[in-house]
């Protein structure tokens, strides 16, 4: 199975949570852009960072060549014809620059008294905005929203490409079968990721589509020449692969009973309880999920992910040193895919 792109080069991304000042921020989306990245998704996560739609507007007007996007909002905490509505803005405002990534929602959901969207809703949510994308008056009632003869009285410019976030296999099978593009969150072990775009590939060939969804991986994570402190500040999310997609855990070689220990840990989803689930973790499976480590090291998993014919890896950077991570990343991901 081919992705859509025609271009077999893979792309570089940053992933960020709007966390810093618009003008610290502003700064860092220009060295981004100015390394030479192609991608920048902006976390929005309720509670636990800034607004993701004005960080993107930020992000449009500092920026000039950057496919920007989402990563990921959900249909849960904004009226899917809201998020329509704001994708729409973010778009014209980007001059077309925009991708909407939607995901089930994770756990900051669970604080507002929300549950994660059922994939019935997240499919319904997707349909419904395309269907306000294209001028249509919209009427739907389904799983945990309506609309009644809704449309959009300022048009939107274009089709809003929608990435899904997925790791499980009906989520995986969904976003083949629906999504223009697939946020993986899968880890960087390639057995993993193989599985995830079998799964993928199952949803494209029930679709009867001729080509993948373009995919991006997301490759969370800290590097440093101080290996040690990339380690400290990368192996954290390692414990959300346990907790939130436990079968790349076992295809990475962690036992079951340590996987049912860490998510036993992590069921709060609060920082410190990440810490000391993945304190449980052996070094070996930690650098099999994550960046956490040298320069050598991310070299092997963006090699490792290049041959699996995705579209695009985006670094999310962890720790204190976020735009040293970055920059680590694009010079070793400029050895192993030049332009």
């Amino acid at each position: 199975m081919t992705s859509d792109q025609e271009n077999t080069t893979m792309l570089s991304g940053v992933t960020l949570q709007p966390v810093d000042t618009p003008t610290d921020f502003e700064s860092m989306v220009g060295e981004i852009e100015q390394s030479g990245f192609d991608e920048l998704w902006l976390t929005d996560s309720s509670l636990h960072a800034k607004n993701v739609y004005s960080f993107l507007t930020l992000a449009a007007r500092a920026s000039h060549r950057l496919q920007l996007g989402t990563a990921v909002t959900n249909p849960v905490t904004r009226h899917p014809a809201v998020t329509a509505a704001a994708a729409a803005t973010i778009d014209e405002v980007s001059d077309g620059r925009f991708a909407l990534g939607i995901g089930a929602g994770d756990r900051p959901l669970l604080a507002l008294g929300y549950k994660p969207a059922t994939l019935a809703r997240l499919e319904g949510a997707i349909s419904a905005m395309r269907q306000l994308w294209d001028g249509g008056h919209v009427t739907f009632e389904g799983d945990g929203f309506r609309l009644d003869d809704a449309h959009m009285r300022e048009p939107a410019q274009r089709q809003v490409p929608i990435y899904m976030s997925a790791s499980g296999p009906k989520t995986l099978t969904l976003a083949g079968r629906v999504a223009d593009g697939v946020i993986l969150l899968a880890g960087l072990h390639p057995e993993g990721l193989t599985w995830a775009l079998d799964h993928i590939d199952r949803g494209v060939e029930e679709a009867g589509r001729s080509a993948r969804p373009k995919i991006t991986v997301f490759a969370y994570g800290a590097i440093s020449d101080d290996e040690q402190a990339a380690y400290e500040a990368g192996r954290s999310i390692a414990a959300w692969f346990p907790q939130t997609a436990p079968a790349y855990c076992e295809m990475a070689g962690l036992p079951r009973e340590l996987v049912d220990r860490v998510r036993k840990i992590y069921e709060g989803g609060e920082f410190q309880e990440a810490d000391d689930a993945a304190a449980l973790l052996p070094e070996d499976f930690v650098h099999r999920m994550a960046l956490a480590g040298g320069p050598d090291r991310a070299r092997q998993h963006i090699k490792n992910i290049s041959e699996l014919g995705v579209d695009c890896i985006s670094v999310f950077p962890l720790g204190a040193d976020r735009m040293g991570t970055i920059r680590h990343f694009k010079r070793v991901f400029d050895k192993v895919s030049p332009r």
